[in-house]
């Protein structure tokens, strides 16, 4: 469990296939404070890791994991968002994410507002799934405000400090992101499609 703010950023150092898997190492400043079998969210998605040397953690992505996200296109020198698991007794600043990531999503606009800005995803809503305006939405492990809700897009604010803490700061128009949705919204989504 998550709670979508970002502690620190990573860099892929190396990418290695194995079969349907991925094994990918990551140098990080935590590296230090983590130990194997520790769930850490990389852009939203919950690896685990599974070795450490020095500076430098490895995990791995099964099939599934790939296909669900943008996995598939991390490149070694590619910058990630990182955190470890929230401790029992912590706040919860963001809000409820579970690492497991619902689909993938383009982004398609991006606006500077005068020291903050504005960034539009699309998504494929055959997926059924939704946001609503000022709900919670994880883009690439940040919990974020939905703003601007649409059918099959929406936009979030990003302040200075997220811009300058994480990934952000790298999007353009295109980029690929992975997306985890309201778990809340998810079970009401889901409630609904039995009742109807």
């Amino acid at each position: 469990m998550f709670t979508g703010i970002i502690e620190t950023v990573g860099i892929i150092k190396e990418i290695k296939k194995d079969h349907d898997n991925l094994h990918i190492t990551i140098s990080a400043s935590i590296t230090p404070e983590l130990k194997i079998d520790q769930s850490v969210s990389h852009n939203g998605i919950c690896l685990t890791v599974v070795a450490i040397d020095k500076d430098n953690y490895t995990v791995t992505a099964i099939k599934e994991t790939i296909q669900k996200t943008n996995m598939g296109a991390w490149q070694v020198g590619d910058v990630v968002n990182l955190e470890r698991a929230m401790k029992l007794g912590d706040r919860l600043d963001g809000h409820i994410v579970q690492g497991h990531v619902d689909q993938t999503g383009v982004c398609k606009f991006i606006e500077e507002a005068n020291g903050s800005w504005y960034f539009t995803f699309e998504y494929d809503r055959k997926q059924n799934n939704l946001t609503i305006e000022k709900g919670s939405i994880t883009v690439n492990g940040v919990s974020l405000t939905v703003v601007n809700s649409k059918l099959n897009e929406f936009s979030v604010a990003i302040i200075p400090y997220t811009f300058e803490h994480t990934n952000f700061k790298s999007f353009q128009i295109g980029t690929q992101v992975n997306l985890e949705f309201d778990v809340v919204g998810k079970y009401v989504a889901r409630l609904h499609q039995l009742h109807v």
